[in-house]
């Protein structure tokens, strides 16, 4: 038996992504349209002159090549989204990249942006692959053995994505036999897994692929933060909705390589100096603020000591 309701809803999803296909070249069956900021609308950041951090071997390799080479998330709407047609990353963790390389001495016009699945974040910083990493990366103790973290630059918290015809599904404590997905390696998929282990947990590299399933009726909830299930239900406000309250407390931070405090408690600086000059309410305004949720105050900066 299966509700007559599905097979229109799993048409209109079908349909949308016969639009995105259409007006972005490519795309997912499913996949909410691309919707991101209108570039016009985005900050410019004025670039450090004469800016040095020798004690930085992150920053000196940078400097000798002549741009940073940062790690993201291309599919978190409002927050890192790369347009399929022209290879254009957008969002608020974008405009943070932005602000830390100008704040750092390079015009962000230069960032080289490399998408990173959460399950390879630690490995690219370590093995070198990107020299600092801004994607929705909330920092723990954990994470801390094995990369620095600048910021946080924002405080997210961990909630549930369903479709709007799901009436059932109001928290966490209603996922006990439902398909949830969320993303490999992420903190998300593990709260789950160690607090909620009667839901049936289905893993992906990316949230794009949850939202596709969760539209096509093949999982009951998509679960990770807050901040980037918003952006989602933004794009299709008709097909899904946020439930519930957050259920915790996600602090995103920037990644660095670890034992490279210089650049650390540069990125620190240069984090505080954006949100006291407007630069970072300017950022979230013109990208996490489309989705209507305004802008909270920044969380306060943790400069941990060097381990």
């Amino acid at each position: 038996m299966f509700r007559t309701t599905r097979a229109p809803r799993a048409l209109c999803a079908a349909l949308l992504g016969v639009l995105a296909l259409l007006t972005a070249g490519c795309g997912k069956a499913g996949s909410p349209p691309a919707k991101g900021p209108a570039t016009d609308k985005l900050p410019d950041y004025q670039v450090a002159r004469g800016f040095s951090l020798p004690d930085s071997p992150t920053w000196t390799r940078a400097k000798k090549r002549g741009y940073f080479v940062v790690g993201v998330k291309e599919d978190q709407p409002y927050l890192g989204e790369k347009d399929p047609a022209t290879g254009t990353y957008s969002g608020f963790d974008i405009e943070i990249a932005k602000m830390m390389s100008a704040s750092l001495g390079f015009p962000p016009d230069t960032i080289r942006f490399r998408t990173i699945a959460s399950a390879n974040r630690e490995t690219a910083l370590q093995n070198g692959q990107i020299d600092f990493y801004v994607g929705t990366y909330t920092i723990n103790p954990g994470r801390k053995k094995l990369v620095g973290f600048a910021g946080p630059y924002y405080m997210a918290g961990q909630s549930l994505l369903v479709r709007t015809d799901e009436n059932d599904i109001h928290g966490p404590q209603d996922l006990a036999g439902k398909r949830v997905c969320s993303a490999a390696g992420s903190t998300p998929y593990q709260r789950i897994k160690t607090d909620y282990p009667r839901a049936i947990l289905v893993a992906y590299d990316t949230y794009s692929v949850c939202v596709d399933n969760l539209l096509t009726y093949q999982v009951d909830a998509v679960t990770t933060d807050d901040a980037i299930l918003i952006g989602y239900a933004a794009k299709v406000p008709d097909e899904l909705k946020v439930v519930g309250k957050p259920f915790s407390r996600e602090p995103y931070g920037i990644g660095v390589p670890h034992g490279d405090n210089a650049l650390r408690l540069a990125l620190d600086d240069a984090l505080q100096a954006r949100e006291k000059d407007g630069d970072w309410r300017k950022a979230y305004d013109a990208t996490l603020g489309l989705s209507g949720v305004p802008a909270p105050h920044p969380p306060a900066i943790d400069r941990y000591p060097a381990s």
